[in-house]
């Protein structure tokens, strides 16, 4: 490692287990195995990126290789550690798989560890993103991670843990690395910032450790880069690294999601094109709705802390003023229509106009949202005199949403006369078979097949139909009958499966009728005089005849 690069993410490599963060489990662990003399065949290295794998399997091998010993590693200057840093080692061989996948690769690497170390205790092979290895790559592997000779130590990582086979996990020491604190990570850059001699506020530095997610080097790059991009003189505040990286302020955000639940549509275009114009992406913008939505709904159980920095005192404060009256079906209802539009943006050419059409849908969702909480596990829509809607779902979509504007364009279009006619000349059903008989009647077969041939009933009586569950029912059987129940009967129906087991099908009740007939009739004694005369018959039906038939 170059100790004058300009890079703080190599500057500030740990090379040490003491100089890391965030893993004190991970280094006691493998301190006391090397100190008991318990070193495993294969270490396995796995989690997010720039978490520190490649960088403890160094540690791990200088500490096996050291001189002094792992009690005294690197107090004193050893060339076993200062070969590994500056990865020229002789006995330590570093690959990365993401070039090196084919088995010939791996045969290479096992050829080469017939031979012992040459001036170290061990031979360790070091295998960066181990996931990218071939099926016949990995099989070439096992052997030898299994019965490896005494000398020779090999270490994984990978940040996609399963993609590897099972097999080669189960002969490895496996180490999940967990991602750094927020506090942790903080107080980390913050002491690089310093050593730097930079300048940034808290606030900027917290911006940081949100968008790293957690990932050391990640943080330490964002701020190499956030560093570099003012002058030495100037001082790095929350405004110039929100620029820096396409980030806004949570505050603008909160101000617009308060305006959608007032339904100042002029206003909400407004501030959000503000935001436009300051360059943040809208799938960013999306995905910072979808934390406030989330923080609005959950502000109460969280801490400021919790929030792994997005939000500031005042702002923390501010979501948890204004969600005392926001309700929580409203939330929800939010939440859906996001994350459907989130998906939507992949497949529109103009992203910002869809942004915009997204917040304008989300103003009329508000007036839309439940106003009488009923428990009722059905979807109910009343029509009063004076036009009032009255809702109480407990899940709204799409699809309701379009049902609840057709049925008021419908009393709107229908004179009064015709919506009188239709409740007069409502039709009452009160068992499955007279469903089946005004199916027959309405013209449609395809219902009467399907409860016919395969509805098995469990339950009927007005407004309810229970069934049992039937892998060859038409998919869309309960959504038609559904539908056609509702125009007969001006009345939603619910028709529930069961996991009762409930009656046999109509046709199969017809089948068991037919066949028991036939098995009586094979006893009598007209059926063994007719195999007198026609030894070669088969009683396959039988018919009964009508008044009409018999005359």
């Amino acid at each position: 490692m170059n100790k004058n690069s300009k890079v703080l993410a190599l500057k500030y490599r740990p090379q040490t287990f003491n100089d890391l963060i965030g893993q004190e489990v991970v280094s006691e662990t493998i301190i006391n195995s090397i100190k008991a003399n318990k070193v495993p065949n294969a270490y396995l290295f796995t989690g997010i990126r720039g978490i520190g794998k490649t960088t403890i399997a160094r540690i791990v091998a200088k500490s096996l290789n050291c001189s002094n010993g792992i009690e005294n590693k690197c107090k004193v200057k050893c060339n076993n550690c200062e070969a590994i840093t500056n990865s020229n080692h002789i006995d330590v061989l570093e690959m990365d798989a993401a070039s090196k996948t084919g088995v010939d690769d791996v045969r290479d690497l096992i050829e080469f560890s017939r031979y012992g170390p040459t001036s170290s205790k061990y031979k360790i092979f070091i295998i960066d993103e181990v996931h990218m290895l071939s099926k016949q790559a990995f099989n070439a592997l096992l052997k030898t991670l299994e019965e490896p000779p005494e000398y020779l130590k090999f270490i994984f990582a990978t940040t996609e843990i399963k993609k590897i086979p099972i097999t080669v996990v189960s002969r490895c020491q496996r180490f999940d690395l967990s991602r750094i604190k927020s506090i942790e990570l903080f107080e980390f850059i913050k002491k690089i910032k310093e050593k730097e001699n930079g300048k940034a506020t808290d606030e900027a530095l917290k911006l940081i450790v949100k968008i790293s997610e957690g990932s050391v080097r990640d943080a330490l790059s964002l701020l190499d880069r956030a560093l570099l991009s003012i002058d030495g003189e100037k001082e790095l505040d929350l405004n110039t690294a929100q620029k820096i990286f396409g980030y806004f302020d949570k505050s603008q955000l909160i101000d617009l999601f308060d305006l959608v639940l007032k339904g100042d549509q002029n206003k909400v275009i407004k501030n959000y094109r503000k935001i436009y114009d300051q360059g943040i992406e809208p799938k960013v913008f999306i995905n910072d709705f979808l934390e406030i939505l989330y923080y609005f709904k959950n502000i109460n159980s969280l801490t400021l802390e919790g929030t792994n920095f997005s939000l500031n005192d005042e702002e923390f404060d501010e979501i948890k003023k204004k969600s005392e009256n926001i309700d929580n079906e409203t939330l929800i209802l939010f939440w859906q229509f996001t994350i459907k539009t989130l998906g939507e943006l992949d497949i529109v050419s103009n992203q910002h106009l869809s942004i915009e059409m997204f917040l304008l849908r989300l103003i009329h969702l508000v007036d839309f949202k439940p106003k009488n909480n009923v428990n009722d596990e059905n979807f109910k829509i009343g029509i009063e005199d004076n036009d009032q809607k009255q809702i109480s779902p407990k899940i709204i979509n799409k699809e309701t949403i379009n049902q609840i504007k057709n049925v008021s364009q419908e009393k709107k279009i229908k004179p009064q006369s015709q919506i009188e006619t239709k409740v007069t000349n409502e039709i009452i059903i009160r068992s499955l078979n007279e469903l089946i008989d005004i199916c027959s009647s309405k013209k449609e077969m395809k219902l009467k097949y399907e409860l016919e041939k395969n509805v098995n009933l469990v339950k009927f009586e007005n407004g309810r139909i229970e069934i049992s569950f039937n892998d060859g029912l038409d998919k869309n059987f309960v959504k038609d009958l559904s539908s056609k129940l509702l125009e007969w009967t001006n009345q939603r129906w619910i028709i529930s499966f069961s996991k009762n087991q409930g009656e046999i099908s109509i046709k199969d009740k017809e089948k068991n009728e037919k066949k028991k007939l036939v098995e009586d009739a094979k006893k009598s004694a007209l059926y063994k005089t007719m195999l007198d005369y026609f030894p070669d018959a088969e009683l396959i039906d039988i018919k009964s005849l009508k008044e009409d038939d018999s005359k």
